[in-house]
């Protein structure tokens, strides 16, 4: 027991369940070079075995060939997502902690209207008002993951703008520039990486759940949602591992990235600056 709590506030198994991942998604068309949308009729939804280890779906796909095309998408989407809401929101939250009241109003105003939507909700209008594809749900979920990435970077750029340190650096004169970019901004990337961290899962659960309702990926494009969906009518009559694996990946992404979130934020809440400044 004692073995599993420190293992769980460890980032051993975070790193170890991702890079698993993304080293799968990476090497693993070298190791299983399987064409992941090659059908095979002679074999539609054949077990696990030697020649398939995670079985075939209904027309014949090689399962495994299609987990891993799988976990490249879901990595790079879930980068992508981030990336961007980091960029957009991040963005827009500085300008706006930095800026007069006005246009601080303004762009606030703005991320309200954004946050007005659940993001789940977000994400599907987008999606079906911009055409149903992976493209189009990636750019969703993107835009739902901007209010929060908005109002954390204004509200840690405000918080940081009264600390003695910034008071310190205006009264020698320093440009905006300069202690936008020297003394702010580097104060709230300790903020930024664990929601970037949180985010990540989300991103990742967000697509699979619109390719599940047939709104990012669609069949036979090799996404796990998809994947999910695709295998469901089988689930009941015994062919188990078309939407078992593909749900697996989902869940094992997810873990792994809300545990490295929380273990950001233990070994950043322990490194303190002499100012008192995460």
């Amino acid at each position: 027991m004692m073995r599993w709590v420190g293992l769980h506030r460890s980032p051993v198994l975070p790193v170890t369940l991702l890079g698993g991942l993304a080293l799968l998604a990476t090497i693993g068309p070298v190791i299983w070079p399987f064409d992941p949308l090659a059908m095979d009729f002679n074999a539609p939804l054949a077990a696990p075995s030697i020649a398939h280890p995670m079985g075939t779906d209904a027309a014949g796909r090689d399962v495994f060939a299609r987990f891993i095309f799988g976990a490249r998408l879901s990595l790079l989407v879930g980068v992508a997502v981030v990336v961007g809401g980091l960029v957009v929101g991040g963005g827009i939250g500085v300008l706006a902690g930095i800026s007069g009241h006005a246009l601080d109003n303004a762009l606030m105003r703005g991320i309200d209207a954004l946050a007005a939507f659940p993001p789940l909700v977000l994400a599907m209008s987008v999606t079906v008002g911009l055409g149903v594809g992976l493209g189009t749900a990636t750019l969703g979920t993107m835009l739902s993951c901007v209010p929060l990435y908005a109002r954390m970077a204004r509200s840690d750029i405000l918080r940081l703008r009264v600390r003695p340190f910034v008071e310190a650096t205006v009264a020698l004169g320093a440009g905006r520039g300069r202690i936008l970019f020297c003394h702010l901004l580097p104060h709230t990337a300790s903020t930024m990486l664990v929601l970037s961290a949180s985010e990540f899962g989300y991103a990742i659960l967000t697509i699979a759940g619109l390719g599940f309702v047939g709104l990012g990926a669609q069949v036979p494009q090799p996404e796990w949602g998809a994947m999910i969906t695709d295998g469901l009518q089988y689930a009941l009559t015994g062919q188990w591992w078309v939407s078992l694996f593909p749900g697996l990946g989902v869940m094992l992404c997810v873990i792994g990235a809300n545990l490295l979130a929380d273990q950001v934020r233990e070994i950043l809440d322990r490194t303190v600056d002499v100012d008192g400044v995460r």
